[in-house]
């Protein structure tokens, strides 16, 4: 069942002693704001995070499987689509002339039912959208569910560390060091990090692709808890700390999300000059006149 609300969220969550996202033009130092200082994450890391973690709670199978996989190839889910729904003629070359092979890239029927099966079969499809045109042609979806970038709370510091491995790679390199056999490496960090993202999610747009209530419960759920199940020594420890969803009582929406994100908010505590924990904030919610027909639901 396709969702009869619209709902808006705001995302916390922190970082210790470790990388939440690198950026791999600047040598996988933590993404930074170049101007004030403040610790960024894209919203592409972040629904990283959410396909991984729904794939393994659902096994990666239909209709929870994960279109934009860790070293997938899309075309074989494009031709897989065209397979399904009777369309193999369409995906063959043998004896076509070059007008008729610009048929592979399917016809109008073709396109939308391969679109329509992608989409219930992949919840990432189903929530985020994706642009499904290129080879085997399967349309393009615009998803319901939009992140924004995460931004610190207060500007961070990045700090790099060197780091010794006790062994070497290769008999040359073992040679050339006489048998001392270290290897030097480097890990960068931010010492601590509160970052802050906003969500929002569209009825009109869940009814096209098929998003429904089970899958927005299961997103929240994927932000609640993808951390847990996201552990490595590069990103320290990461946990989600605040979601606070708006939902509003039409599908059109009884308020602006940006006065709903106002209403939200997070600033060091009296005294601390350099936080170092989630403890040396204070998260106040004003949930004093609420506008009409929006409802404001704290999950963590």
């Amino acid at each position: 069942m396709s969702l009869n609300h619209r709902y808006d969220f705001v995302l916390l969550f922190d970082v210790k002693d470790g990388n939440p996202n690198g950026d791999p033009d600047a040598g996988n130092l933590p993404r930074l704001d170049a101007e004030s200082g403040h610790g960024l994450v894209t919203d592409v890391s972040l629904k990283r995070k959410v396909r991984n973690y729904v794939g393994m709670v659902n096994g990666f199978k239909p209709p929870f499987d994960i279109y934009i996989k860790e070293k997938g190839v899309l075309e074989r889910t494009h031709r897989a689509a065209y397979e399904a729904i009777g369309a193999t003629d369409e995906l063959s070359d043998e004896g076509k002339d070059a007008k008729k092979k610009a048929k592979r890239k399917g016809s109008e029927d073709s396109v939308r039912k391969a679109r329509d099966w992608i989409c219930h079969n992949f919840f990432d499809v189903r929530s985020f959208g994706a642009v499904m045109s290129t080879g085997v042609n399967c349309g393009q979806v615009r998803g319901p569910v939009q992140l924004t970038f995460a931004r610190s709370i207060d500007p961070v510091v990045t700090s790099e560390h060197s780091i010794t491995r006790m062994a070497v790679a290769t008999e040359k390199e073992a040679e050339s060091q006489d048998g001392d056999n270290r290897t030097m490496g480097r890990k960068h960090t931010v010492p601590y990090g509160l970052y802050r993202s906003h969500g929002f999610v569209s009825a009109f747009l869940a009814k096209q692709t098929g998003f429904g209530d089970a899958d927005l419960d299961l997103f929240l759920k994927a932000l609640e808890d993808m951390f847990e199940h996201d552990r490595s020594a590069a990103r320290g420890e990461m946990a989600t700390r605040g979601l606070i969803v708006f939902k509003h009582e039409s599908e059109l929406g009884n308020a602006h999300a940006h006065s709903l994100f106002d209403r939200v908010k997070i600033k060091r505590k009296e005294g601390v000059e350099v936080p170092r924990a989630f403890s040396d904030y204070e998260l106040t919610i004003d949930e004093a006149g609420m506008p009409a027909g929006v409802k404001m639901i704290r999950r963590v």
